[in-house]
């Protein structure tokens, strides 16, 4: 990942627009060099392409996903073996071991690396300094209102009207949160992948009314000793499913080069195990 180099962007929704704006307030707009969106949509003047090709074109050193799992089902494999960066905000497409196989073969072939942003989540340093320390248990609790449960399972376990300050709908593994929320569990597998991977990290989602915006908490023992970790962050302003700060991450990390290798990570935990 160069610092400071050349960025191109997949989507251009409220991420993309947000990392883009930024990029402008900063003056570094002449290094964002492509915008992947679908034909007949533009990105404010920024330079769009429609197709994979357009974005290898471009020349990026490193590619931000912006875009939902889907992107990076459709474009990652291509990007990888172009031997260039992919920076992913949904990594919880990460729980699909198929996925992961496809990335990890693109990943060999060209050189280009699956990067986690850990910005968005404070507290993934410490977890992976732990990890190396002995951890022996990670949990990964999501707070969140229940207006933002609606349209997800939640809303056939539960009724989202609840009276109860909070009610616990989910208890299980970080892959299994992920494959069943898959728009509301990307921190949890971050957490786990900084961690004890997808199958040894709880997590529990909570639709409560004691919170405004997301609430997540992080909670880890082991030979180091234990810590607790929690986050209180402000949802976007236009998409309550995802956190203001994750574009900030997103641009962040690939101005400064502090990514973390998300499928070296999953290797490592499979060692593990």
């Amino acid at each position: 990942m160069a610092v400071g180099g050349r960025l191109a962007l997949i989507g251009y929704g409220a991420i993309g627009r947000e990392i883009a704006q930024e990029m402008t307030r900063l003056g570094e707009a002449a290094q964002l060099v492509a915008i992947l969106v679908r034909p007949g949509r533009d990105a404010d003047g920024a330079p769009v392409v429609n197709d994979l090709e357009g974005l290898l074109a471009a020349k990026p050193d490193i590619v931000l996903e912006c875009a939902g799992h889907q992107s990076v089902r459709d474009y990652g494999a291509g990007v990888l073996a172009a031997g260039v960066d992919l920076l992913v905000s949904s990594v919880g497409v990460l729980a699909d071991a198929a996925m992961v196989e496809t990335l990890s073969a693109a990943e060999a072939s060209g050189g280009g690396r699956v990067l986690l942003p850990a910005g968005a989540i404070a507290g993934l340093d410490g977890l992976s300094a732990a990890r190396l320390a002995g951890l022996s248990s990670v949990t990964y609790t999501s707070h969140k209102p229940p207006e933002a449960w609606r349209g997800t399972q939640a809303e056939q376990l539960i009724d989202l009207d609840h009276t109860e300050d909070e009610v616990v709908f989910f208890e299980g593994t970080a892959r299994e949160a992920a494959l069943g929320y898959p728009k509301n569990a990307n921190v949890s597998i971050a957490v786990s992948l900084a961690g004890i991977g997808l199958d040894d990290t709880r997590v529990r989602l909570v639709s409560s009314r004691k919170v405004t915006d997301p609430l997540g908490v992080i909670e880890a023992e082991g030979a180091f000793g234990r810590f607790l970790f929690e986050i209180f962050g402000k949802a976007s302003a236009t998409n309550p499913k995802t956190s203001a700060l994750t574009a900030y991450s997103l641009l962040q990390t690939a101005r400064l080069g502090i990514a973390l290798p998300a499928l070296r990570l999953i290797k490592e935990n499979a060692r593990r195990t």
